[in-house]
């Protein structure tokens, strides 16, 4: 059986999906706050800047996989308008809940379904936006979902992958005394959760750095690609263009 990484350890390909989905059912009532607090509130400014690059008019129609709580769908569904359609997914049942009644308290009924990245259950050519904030590093054979991402995609169509990625030189040794001092203490005082804290911080380090996820979305059929650093490399916003 092939194996493939849970944070820094190695696991079977066929558990990793389970030991992910045991990680976001673990963070998911307090996994807004754990943002804030995790990342001093700068995630917000890193998704609204994923939604100004998205540039999601009137009319369109947008994917957004492992939507979480439901952030990017809900700023794409005030600018998709009544003729556009948001569809929001992810892998995890408690996540999307959480974040499906929070699109319902925000007054959008948009459509939100649990399901796989990797067999995206949709047909070819379908939206004009695709989007994945923090959930590509979870996934287990990535390849396999970028390309999934660019089959749903029409010709021309946009994916935006906002992902922890590599911090500049300067600020690595910073970075990693707070990714594995700091941030397990809070995941342990906030969420009484200090594993999963850690295995979200052990998944950066084992994701792509920007370079090799650049090539990743070439190989998978996007025919330009280019990344954005944000906070000094710690985020990264890659967009790709299906040709």
């Amino acid at each position: 059986m092939s194996s493939t990484h849970f944070g820094f350890e190695s696991v079977d390909e066929a558990d990793k999906a389970r030991r992910v989905k045991g990680v976001f059912d673990s963070v998911a009532p307090r996994y807004d706050l754990m943002n804030d607090l995790m990342s001093a509130g700068l995630h917000r400014a890193w998704k609204a800047y994923t939604v100004m690059v998205a540039n999601v008019r009137e009319g369109a129609q947008v994917l957004d996989i492992a939507g979480g709580t439901g952030d990017l769908a809900l700023a794409f569904a005030r600018r998709a308008g009544r003729t556009g359609r948001v569809v929001l997914t992810d892998i995890n049942e408690a996540m999307l809940r959480h974040g499906r009644d929070r699109l319902l308290d925000a007054g959008y009924a948009l459509d939100a379904l649990v399901c796989d990245a990797e067999k995206l259950p949709f047909a070819s050519g379908q939206f004009e936006v695709v989007s994945v904030a923090f959930g590509l590093r979870n996934m287990t054979n990535k390849d396999v979902a970028l390309t999934e991402m660019c089959r749903v995609l029409k010709p021309g169509g946009k994916l935006l992958v906002l992902e922890f990625s590599r911090v500049a030189k300067p600020l690595e040794k910073v970075y990693d005394w707070y990714s594995f001092k700091v941030l397990p203490k809070i995941g342990r005082w906030v969420a009484k959760d200090e594993a999963s804290y850690r295995y979200l911080a052990e998944s950066i380090r084992m994701h792509p750095a920007q370079e090799e996820l650049k090539a990743l979305m070439v190989n998978s059929g996007f025919g330009h690609v280019d990344y954005h650093n944000l906070t000094g490399g710690m985020v990264a916003l890659h967009v790709g263009i299906k040709c």
